[in-house]
């Protein structure tokens, strides 16, 4: 149900790439969750962790504007979670969207096909192939 790849860049030229990405792609990025920041207030030390909401409006309007697919709306926007692991090395995860929109009918099925087309297009700026 999830997609992981490594970067071609480090942890911190992989966010400042993806941000770029996202906006040359004519996406938005809605925020931006620093999960080892969030961690550090609580004590806890942890490996470098973003996790990047991201949403292309002419997609979105087609689940929010839709009474029948609005339930859809506890999976948007969509998380792209950008971390480094204890090798060094910095991966990138996201849900399959492709695969999830399978188990989806209708409209629904076909927004989150876009959706995963869309933001597996912006990775390609930082994924290894």
């Amino acid at each position: 149900m999830f997609s992981v790849s490594e970067s071609n860049y480090n942890f911190e030229q992989t966010a400042e790439i993806l941000t770029g990405a996202v906006k040359e792609n004519n996406w938005n990025l809605s925020h931006q969750y620093d999960l080892q920041q969030t961690m550090a207030k609580h004590s806890f030390e942890v490996k470098p962790v973003k996790v990047f909401s991201i949403c292309k409006p002419d997609i979105a309007i087609r689940i929010l504007g839709s009474d029948e697919d609005r339930h859809i709306s506890s999976m948007m926007p969509c998380r792209v979670a950008i971390y480094e692991k204890a090798n060094g090395k910095t991966y990138i995860a996201r849900m399959n969207a492709g695969l999830f929109s399978i188990l989806l009918g209708g409209n629904a099925k076909a927004v989150m096909g876009d959706a995963g087309t869309g933001s597996e297009h912006i990775l390609k700026s930082v994924i290894k192939p």
